[in-house]
């Protein structure tokens, strides 16, 4: 049966090896991925309405699963809701990077895109208020650059994100990897991606590189990773103890 609408949803996050997961995907011939890899359509298209979205599958073949990837997904907190009114039985992967790897990883991204003007710690004092002042515009359906630009610390939060998803969905249509297995054990991820969607267990041929990271990351001090690390303690914590993802 063709998964149209779609079968499954790459959810996050930013960061966190998505491109690199699409990729993957696209080795597998049952699997039907759209040319355009973030839609957004349950994050900021939604009003174009669901016959927008189910264009973007139309090719897919009656043997394919459909599906597609979209790294706002996992944060933005109107998204659950709108999965789960049109694709309730849908498949849901989540890629977890090192939450203070990650907001750093976002933060020098939005830099290099001309998108973050502020230094790297005023930066980071900022988002609190920042993302107070775009929360009613998100909540109302709106865009606001902030919440997608701005939210370093807070899309490293994974655990309030994964609530707001296992409030709606099973746990059996959750699969959760570290973004760090992907490209340490990429040939084993493979293969329970395969399992997770059903899909005939094909050998993988060429694997995935990681990307080499950026020259900024490497150069913050290791008193700062660790002042940010403790601000995300209960990520860590959490992520350990409930869900068995550990980063050391």
């Amino acid at each position: 049966m063709k998964c149209s609408r779609p079968g499954f949803l790459g959810l996050g996050v930013q960061k966190g090896g998505t491109t690199s997961l699409y990729r993957l995907l696209t080795h597998h011939p049952g699997v039907f991925l759209p040319q355009w890899k973030e839609l957004h359509y349950f994050s900021l298209h939604h009003g174009l309405g669901d016959a927008w979205y189910a264009d973007f599958f139309a090719k897919a073949k009656e043997d394919q699963c459909a599906g597609e990837i979209t790294p706002y997904y996992i944060f933005h907190p109107l998204a659950p809701g709108r999965i789960k009114a049109l694709v309730p039985h849908v498949k849901l992967i989540v890629l977890l990077r090192d939450p203070v790897e990650r907001a750093l990883s976002q933060l020098f991204h939005s830099q290099r895109l001309g998108l973050e003007p502020l230094e790297l710690e005023e930066a980071l004092a900022a988002e609190a208020e920042r993302l107070a002042l775009a929360e009613p515009a998100v909540m109302a359906g709106e865009r606001h650059p902030s919440h997608q630009e701005h939210s370093y610390l807070a899309r490293s939060r994974y655990e309030l994100q994964l609530a707001r998803y296992q409030a709606l969905f099973p746990a059996e249509q959750l699969l959760l990897l570290r973004s760090e297995d992907l490209f340490a054990d990429t040939q084993s991820i493979w293969v329970t991606l395969q399992t997770f969607l059903g899909l005939d267990i094909i050998p993988l041929l060429n694997v995935p590189r990681a990307n080499s990271g950026n020259q900024e990351a490497q150069l913050v001090s290791a008193e700062l990773r660790q002042q940010l690390r403790q601000r995300l303690r209960m990520t860590y914590e959490v992520m350990a103890e409930q869900y068995g993802l550990h980063w050391t």
